[in-house]
């Protein structure tokens, strides 16, 4: 085997240096771009004394304000932002009044199909809550309604795709329809009867619900686990913190949504201010160990039942079908543990491959450019089938794929230098710092922004 002299081991430092410096400044600030989601408009819809009633709760100075929620996950970015400050930070009455004048716009987007022809609608009642903190979402109550003839059979509701998710319910009937709606119209709803959505359908509807709530949606839950992922190559250290994460955030989330455990919404700031205090001390305990620790298990599974509560609140957003609440949640849950696992696996290929690599006594310098490659114009690639999905999900996943080559640019520096004994000090160090960076913004976004 040829020997390196000593200033070619200085150079590979160096460069594995760079490399490593470079990519926890591009990991830290992808990440750093994403912020506050986007929740959906939750409904209930009802027949009352030959009308066709709804009730709306959701953010509606964002509608208001012409912005695009199709796929978007934080306001603050959107044109029409300076707009949607101005309508958060007005009082009831006035945001009530600019409703009204935006109502006849909003009908010409929105429509209600009854017997497939359109229903003129009416504006009942705006319910605007106190301005209150305006950093936080404000969920206001819109009803509206329509006339319906004496044999009405059936109903449609045409929702902009711009308008974000409506979450729709049936009330006043046995077996109440449920509807989740992206954009377009609906299924029809047989307004005697109605169709509850079984057990099966609602399992697997709310799988992919649990899924996006990690990827592309949950990166401070990402963050975490990855740090999970960082403490050690072996993977029995991994499965003991995965299992304790998970039983954690299982028990919270079905305690909070079946309404054992309740945080008042003002109050939702405080967890996840802990949640990102969580990802900081995962990663600064992988600074200074390199091994579990017999309480690093209890520590998770303690930083778990705050992430549960995380967990649950979206899935309260989001609403649950009458009549099918447990398939629904264990459907989510098992969506959330398919979104980290998918987070696990993509780090495990990328950096795992890697040492192997390198172990096989191949040439460093190539692996270390074919992973520079990887990083540089194979995972950038991804983004474009991702754009066929809209604007919106390339913003989403650019955060992600930064991630993805970042922690490949880290793999090409330890391919330089070599061998097993430099994953630490170059993939995990630097990584778990900038864990650690983000987490930290994050708690100081969440408690004083």
């Amino acid at each position: 085997m040829r020997m390196m002299n000593s200033d070619q081991v200085r150079l590979k430092l160096t460069l594995a240096r760079l490399v490593s410096m470079a990519a926890v400044v591009w990991i830290t600030f992808a990440s750093l771009a994403a912020a506050h989601e986007v929740f959906p408009t939750i409904g209930d819809m009802e027949v009352v004394d030959g009308r066709l009633t709804f009730s709306l709760e959701g953010n509606f100075e964002s509608i208001v304000a012409g912005i695009d929620l199709e796929g978007l996950q934080d306001t603050e970015t959107a044109p029409g932002a300076d707009r949607y400050d101005v309508l958060r930070a007005m009082e009831p009455a006035a945001f009530a009044g600019a409703v009204r004048a935006f109502w006849p716009t909003m009908t010409d987007t929105m429509a209600v199909l009854v017997d497939g022809a359109p229903a003129a609608l009416t504006l009942d009642d705006i319910i605007v809550p106190e301005v209150g903190n305006i950093d936080l979402v404000r969920q206001s109550t819109l009803m509206f309604s329509a006339a319906l003839p004496e044999d009405a059979q059936s109903m449609q509701i045409d929702w902009p795709a711009e308008f974000g998710v409506l979450v729709l319910r049936q009330m006043g009937v046995e077996e109440g329809w449920d509807g989740y709606l992206t954009g377009g119209l609906s299924e029809e709803v047989d307004l005697n009867v109605g169709a509850q959505m079984t057990a099966l359908q609602a399992f697997a509807r709310f799988i992919p619900v649990g899924v996006e709530h990690i990827v592309p949606l949950g990166l401070d839950h990402i963050l975490f686990v990855l740090g999970l992922f960082f403490l050690s190559t072996r993977v029995r250290p991994l499965v003991w913190q995965v299992t304790a994460f998970t039983a954690a955030h299982t028990v919270t989330l079905a305690l909070a949504t079946l309404g054992y455990v309740n945080i008042p919404e003002d109050n939702m700031w405080i967890v996840e201010a802990i949640i990102a205090a969580s990802i900081v001390y995962i990663a600064v305990e992988n600074i200074f160990t390199d091994g579990l620790n017999p309480w690093r298990p209890a520590i998770i599974f303690g930083f778990g039942l705050l992430h549960g509560l995380g967990f649950a609140s979206v899935l309260g957003a989001y609403g649950l079908p009458d009549g099918a609440v447990l398939p629904a949640l264990l459907g989510f849950n098992i969506g959330v543990e398919l979104g980290q696992l998918l987070c696990i696996a993509v780090a495990f290929v990328i950096v795992v491959a890697a040492l192997r690599l390198t172990q096989s006594g191949g040439t460093s310098r190539r692996y270390g450019l074919m992973y520079i490659g990887v990083a540089v114009i194979l995972l950038p690639l991804l983004l474009v089938p991702i754009s066929a999905l809209g604007v919106r999900a390339v913003e989403a996943y650019v955060p992600l794929v930064f991630m993805a080559a970042a922690l490949a640019g880290l793999s090409a520096a330890c391919c330089v230098v070599g061998g097993k004994d430099s994953y630490r000090a170059v993939v995990a160090m630097p990584a778990s710092v900038s864990i650690a960076l983000i987490g930290a913004y994050w708690v100081v976004e969440r408690v004083f922004l």
